[in-house]
């Protein structure tokens, strides 16, 4: 590439040298210099000679003024060793004819010709042609650049200086990029606008180096992004990717692969090459493609070096491949040949209707080709026949009777025209700035003066503002000199008589928004015909619930996927992070939603709450029946020996405990939080309390025994119930201040389990929770020291036995219940404080009342006064 910059740097300067010549000479016809003549009153003849050879044009025809033509019709050189002895003829095409480029050649100059039969555009102006093959050489298409600025007179004259008085104006061509690159550089140091209408390399819109071209194609950069974007639809991220080694290649896939990375594609392969490469390299590439886990191969290649990959690829062909093609080569029908390209899809010059077009191009005769070189090559090599009358042993000669119509290749194929439409509009164009140059409209009358000096500045700038349409076709060019892109999608399929056609199934608009800019319309044929869209990733999608971790030194569209974290959730396919639900809600079984968290509490419906609530129920069912049992026995011994006025109240504050336990059932509000750890404050205080008062009442019954002691008028019923009542209010005074500081409340608990929330009460005041607990504690202590002092006491029914066993029961249930509440989750915290209450509750009252209701029921020999005075 340095070698080729070098080489047309240095073109660059020979052309700004360039004057009067296809190289810089001049001879006088007298052999003396203006300063060797000295200085004369008159003004000599100079004479303006090209130094070198004149190419001549395949096609030409005079007219006002020469529009030039340069096509790619042949693409081979003849290879001549020179021996510098003698000087070089110019370069010779060789190979077979591009029947493509020679239709397009031909549709200049039936625009042309079409130009110059209207009255409304250029009229009384004829335009005339020359039109050149540049056998898609560089070197070739210099020369034809050199020529087009210059004129093709060896010898001319024009005053004391050599002016270009045979240049053209303007000119069409070429077809490809690299050649239109050469030609640019040269026309362009002399300001001749160039229109191409197949050279689409992005780097010909850059304005500073090449302010002269125009094009009527779309640039690469738009059909880059168009191919990018049509494998995105299919969901393709995984291809590989083939380019000419030229510039129209390299250019076109450096923006393709731009493209590609901001659609997410990751390419696995990219290989290059160039037709004239040796067979080694072709080969390289054909293998490359070949051992490829890619599906999907993208072709930005033009269509001569396509043409040679698949002639390498068809010996040997590959697995099924998916072909994306660049607009050069995917409406070739000459590629459609290659089975194994059967289903290619691909982006295309729109197709378009050129009325007469087809006429002109069949209403070939063979005197008129005879009358052309190249048209005679095409004729006798389409035919097999020679227009000579001495043909080749292994030609017949044509006998007239040959007819292009029954011809099948790409010059008769009209029925698509899609870059033949550019070269039309491209002649227009030339066209209409040489009649925006020339005409004026005057009285509704449009004049032109066709004697007018027209250079080729002017219609540089005219061409820079033409703005038309022909046959429904709009014509304009941006700052860049590039049209409006847009582009077909077209799809190779099989016909009903086993051929393949090109087919469009969609279209590429880049000025819709860009989730609209790829719109399929038909079906399509995929690789050996399938219907199912083909898949060709280097990972499998990671479904939602996953996310995508990348594989360690691979591209990025190699993956795993990672099932997403706890509380984490992915809803997309092929997410690259999973986001964490919100607080209230947590993620489905697949992780790909977020739901609310359940809401747990122990509900009345649950087995647990059942048997908790059932062994409330029970408690205050026996509550219930002792008191009964003791009421009806009210007047008996034991009954009144044990104090049935605390008895009773012990009864109702246990029937109250059993209740309480069952607020701590369902779900919690305010109230019932509030109501809960108060309500069970308090009762217990209040059952202590009367176990309290019952100790009390057995130690002093035992000092009133004693002589001279009058303890029992210290502690009669006024006292016990002064006791009862006070140590209940100090409890109520402690509940009451928990309530108005920082009372409890109702919590949605979110941190005990990620999953689900817990409905709690919170304590609000942890030291009003414990302060109560504590003073429960604490009587409960002190109720227990005293039923030890009384336990050994010498009466025969001695009920400071059964508080010690009660108390002993009680102190055990609330020391271990501290560490089970603290640890215990969830729901599992209130049935533990639940059966904690229950537990000494049953404690209180099996202990301290199932021994005197088995007495009254089953022994009523020992209810008697005698029995209990007894001493053991």
């Amino acid at each position: 590439m340095e070698i080729w910059r070098s080489a047309l740097r240095l073109l660059e300067l020979m052309a700004v040298v360039v004057s009067g010549g296809f190289l810089d000479g001049l001879k006088t016809r007298s052999g003396l210099t203006e300063a060797e003549s000295g200085a004369s009153t008159e003004t000599p003849s100079v004479e303006c000679t090209l130094q070198g050879s004149p190419r001549s044009p395949v096609y030409s025809a005079d007219g006002d003024f020469i529009i030039g033509g340069v096509f790619s019709i042949h693409y081979q050189l003849y290879t001549v060793i020179y021996n510098y002895t003698t000087k070089p003829e110019p370069p010779r095409c060789a190979g077979s004819i591009d029947a493509r480029e020679l239709r397009f050649s031909r549709s200049m100059i039936f625009a042309i010709e079409e130009i110059n039969n209207r009255t409304d555009l250029l009229p009384g102006t004829k335009l005339g042609y020359q039109i050149y093959d540049s056998c898609a050489s560089v070197p070739v298409a210099v020369h034809v650049a050199f020529q087009l600025s210059n004129g093709q007179d060896p010898v001319f004259y024009k005053g004391v200086n050599c002016s270009r008085s045979g240049m053209v104006m303007a000119a069409v061509g070429e077809s490809g990029s690299t050649p239109s690159i050469s030609m640019s550089r040269i026309m362009g140091s002399f300001n001749i606008p160039q229109v191409s209408h197949y050279a689409t390399c992005a780097c010909l819109s850059d304005k500073q180096h090449y302010p002269n071209f125009f094009r009527t194609i779309p640039s690469d950069q738009f059909q880059a992004d168009a191919l990018a974007k049509l494998v995105k639809h299919f969901g393709w991220t995984w291809i590989g990717a083939v380019h000419s080694d030229s510039d129209y290649g390299n250019s076109g896939m450096a923006s393709f692969l731009e493209a590609a990375l901001r659609e997410g594609i990751c390419v696995e392969y990219t290989e290059s090459f160039f037709r004239t490469d040796p067979g080694s390299k072709i080969q390289r590439v054909a293998d490359a493609i070949r051992r490829s886990t890619a599906m999907v191969v993208v072709a930005f290649i033009a269509s001569g070096d396509m043409r040679v990959l698949l002639e390498e690829l068809d010996r040997a062909p590959p697995p099924p491949r998916q072909w994306i093609g660049s607009e050069s080569w995917v409406t070739d029908t000459f590629m459609v040949r290659y089975s194994f390209c059967a289903g290619a899809i691909g982006v295309a010059i729109p197709q378009s209707v050129i009325p007469g077009l087809r006429d002109f191009l069949l209403g070939l005769t063979p005197s008129e080709a005879a009358a052309s070189p190249l048209l005679t090559e095409f004729w006798e090599d389409a035919f097999n026949c020679s227009l000579t009358k001495n043909p080749a042993a292994n030609k017949g000669e044509c006998d007239g009777t040959e007819d292009l119509k029954r011809l099948e290749n790409p010059y008769t194929k009209t029925s698509q025209l899609r870059v033949t439409n550019m070269v039309y509009k491209a002649a227009y164009a030339v066209a209409h700035a040489f009649h925006n140059a020339l005409c004026r409209k005057i009285n509704s009358t449009i004049q032109c003066d066709k004697f007018i000096k027209v250079n080729a500045n002017q219609i540089f700038s005219e061409i820079k503002k033409v703005n038309f349409s022909q046959n429904g076709y709009h014509v304009s060019f941006d700052a860049n000199g590039d049209p409006v892109a847009a582009y077909e999608v077209v799809n190779w399929q099989t016909t009903e008589s086993g051929g393949t056609e090109v087919v469009t199934v969609g279209y590429y608009d880049a000025s819709l928004p860009g989730g609209q800019q790829v719109q399929i319309n038909r079906n399509i044929t995929w690789m050996e015909g399938g219907s199912q869209v083909p898949v060709s990733v280097c990972s499998q999608s990671c479904p939602p619930g996953t996310r995508k971790v990348l594989q360690k030194g691979k591209p990025i569209c190699c993956y795993d996927c990672i099932p997403c974290p706890e509380g984490e959730i992915s809803n997309m396919t092929d997410s690259p992070d999973c986001f964490p639900c919100p607080r209230e809600f947590w993620p489905n079984a697949k992780r790909d939603a977020c739901i609310p968290k359940p809401v747990e509490f122990l509900s009345f419906d649950e087995v647990l709450s059942i048997i908790l609530a059932a062994f409330s129920i029970s408690g205050v069912f026996l509550a219930i029946m002792t008191a009964v049992i003791f009421f009806y026995h009210r007047t008996t011994p034991i009954v009144r020996a044990n104090n049935s006025e605390l008895s009773f109240l012990l009864l109702f504050a246990l029937t109250l405990c059993f209740l309480c336990s069952l607020t701590f059932i369902g779900a919690p509000s305010e109230w019932s939080c509030m109501l809960r750890h108060t309500a069970f404050g308090i009762t217990f205080v209040l059952c202590i309390s009367c176990v309290l008062g019952k100790t009390i009442v057995v130690l002093m019954a035992f000092k009133a025994t004693l002589p001279g002691s009058n303890a029992m008028k210290w502690f009669g019923p006024p006292q016990q119930r002064m006791t009862v009542v006070s140590f209940t209010f100090i409890q109520v005074i402690i509940c009451i201040i928990w309530l108005v500081v920082s009372p409890p409340f109702p919590v949605k608990n979110l941190t005990t389990y990620k999953e689900k929330i817990i409905l709690e009460c919170a304590l609000g005041s942890a030291v009003g929770f414990w302060a109560v607990l504590g003073y429960i504690g604490l009587l409960a202590v002190f109720c227990f020291v005293l039923a030890v002092l009384a336990r050994k006491l010498p009466d025969n029914f001695n009920e400071a036995k059964m508080i010690t066993f009660s108390m002993l029961i009680f102190c055990a249930v609330w020391i271990t219940f501290i560490p089970a509440y603290v640890s215990s989750p969830g729901k599992f915290t209130v049935a533990v404080e639940i059966f904690a209450i229950l537990a000494s509750s049953f404690g209180l009252i099996l202990c301290i009342f199932a021994p005197k209701c088995f007495i009254i029921l089953f022994q009523p020999e020992k209810n008697t006064k005698k029995y209990l005075m007894t001493k053991k």
